[in-house]
């Protein structure tokens, strides 16, 4: 059966009316996420991963999706109306939005976000549709060695580019290592750093430590910087319609913006900000009124905007074919996946095939679906805005301590997700990013299980483990992504 035909399939699954509510629910709570300053896609999906446990694995994710999706186009309502981005990919949209905004063409602003985000949304669909099959058919050949090396390219990645420094990241990363293999070894059935504690036997849940990590962490954040300032939300003001010479100058940064998001979406830590530094520093170059940039130019809007929404179907790629997580959404999705049993990665087509591809095609119908709900609602979008802040951070405490206490009714869940919450808190505190720390967790376990069957296979060899062609290649790119940030700083602050 070809990939159009596993994609009808796919359709046939997504467009059932119980999998459309999921949709919908996840389009719209993400939608809400992303105007919320400070609540991403990420804390919401830690903060529904205990409720989920009860849901089918399809339906689940497919709100996820939606949800993820929607909080970028949430997000660009703050940056045009608030001038606060809802997420960092919308950083540029703050820029030139809100300057259109000010100068009454708010609507105009707000519409070439959302059609640019569906325009490039669909199309990173598309691109993920006869992309993932290819991938997953050729990491079909990886063994034990190859996957090895890919958690360790993912721990390069992720560490050396998130956060204001590598060794910040690989702190991170560390303190989740040491969660990730404390429990039962899976090969000798030997207890590992329970401490004695009998109800640490089965492991750490990676639902604690998101929950914990990310809603938790910053519920306490929040409470401890008190920075509830009054909001000034501008207006909606001129027509949604877009005018001739709107849409003349919007198309071409929507089609650019969607070719540069999706490919730094794939790549590990590529994120959704780069690409729409890219795109709005490209659109600069290529404008005819360069003067109008920083002064409300739609081109500044249209563009980045792209980028960011085709760089959340990038980050599938990886994450669907390889179970390589490039994000710390992605990262939650792939603890999502392993709380269902899942396994990310090639034989996930095989073996699970219908979720792959009902998720796929959800992704077509909540693009449409936010388009649909995006401009004739961002009136009451808007209004989201008003809600303090204590009511809402104090509102996710409840419901996070609530949803992992429901999962196992474990009072050990509970001293965890406090203490995990603190140590979120620390780092943030202290500046240390909290994404490599749940990649960590969730990849160290499979790194050592890989590592130890690979050494298995080749009768203890290490050397001859590690010098496999496709292993050695993988483990050189993983070195050339923590050398060549750090030459390229050191040159710059030599300048």
């Amino acid at each position: 059966m070809g990939g159009l035909d596993q994609l009808m399939g796919g359709f046939a699954q997504a467009l059932t009316l119980a999998n459309i509510g999921w949709c919908f629910v996840g389009t719209v709570l993400g939608t809400a996420v992303g105007i919320l300053p400070g609540i991403g896609p990420a804390l919401t999906i830690a903060l529904l991963l205990p409720v989920t446990a009860y849901l089918d694995a399809t339906g689940a994710f497919i709100m996820f999706a939606g949800l993820y999706y929607g909080a970028m186009y949430g997000s660009s309502t703050t940056s045009i109306l608030l001038n606060t981005p809802g997420e960092s990919g919308s950083i540029v949209t703050a820029v030139e939005g809100h300057k259109m905004a000010k100068a009454g063409r708010g609507a105009a602003a707000l519409a070439t976000a959302a059609i640019g985000s569906f325009v490039a949304g669909t199309m990173g669909t598309v691109l993920l549709t006869f992309l993932a099959p290819v991938i997953a058919n050729m990491a079909i050949a990886f063994g034990p060695s190859e996957y090895f090396a890919i958690a360790i390219f993912a721990f390069a990645a992720v560490s050396s580019m998130l956060g204001t420094s590598p060794s910040r990241g690989l702190f991170s990363l560390f303190i989740g290592i040491a969660a990730g293999v404390v429990g039962i070894d899976s090969l000798t059935g030997q207890a590992r750093f329970t401490m004695g504690f009998p109800t640490l036997l089965d492991g750490i849940s990676i639902v604690v430590v998101a929950v914990g990590l990310f809603a938790v962490g910053e519920a306490l954040w929040i409470a401890s910087h008190p920075s509830l300032r009054v909001l000034e939300i501008e207006a909606v003001r001129g027509s949604l319609w877009m005018t001739r010479d709107e849409w003349r100058r919007s198309w071409k940064p929507w089609l650019r913006g969607t070719f540069i998001g999706f490919p730094f979406g794939a790549l590990p830590a590529g994120g959704t900000e780069i690409p729409t530094f890219v795109s709005y520093t490209l659109e600069k170059k290529l404008s005819k009124r360069p003067e109008e940039f920083g002064q409300g130019a739609i081109e500044g809007v249209a563009g980045p905007e792209a980028a960011n929404n085709a760089a959340v179907a990038g980050v599938l790629v990886p994450l669907l074919t390889l179970g390589l997580p490039t994000s710390a959404t992605a990262a939650i999705l792939l603890a999502a996946f392993q709380e269902y049993g899942l396994q990310p990665g090639p034989l996930l087509f095989l073996t699970s095939g219908d979720l792959v591809w009902g998720l796929i095609a959800s992704l077509y119908v909540g693009n449409l679906a936010l388009l649909i709900l995006n401009l004739p609602l961002v009136g009451l979008w808007v209004r989201l805005l008003t809600i303090p802040q204590h009511l809402l951070y104090a509102g996710i405490l409840v419901f996070s301590t609530l949803g992992v206490y429901s999962l196992n009714r474990s009072v050990t869940d509970l001293v965890l997700l406090l203490l995990f919450g603190l140590v979120g808190w620390v780092m943030r505190r202290i500046d240390i990013p909290v994404a490599p720390c749940i990649i960590g967790l969730i990849l160290g376990p499979m790194a050592e299980q890989q590592l130890r069957r690979a050494l298995s296979i080749a009768q203890g060899d290490l050397l001859a483990v590690l010098t496999r062609p496709l292993t050695l290649t993988i483990l050189v790119m993983a070195a050339l992504v923590v050398v060549i940030p750090a030459v390229l700083a050191r040159r710059k602050s030599a300048a």
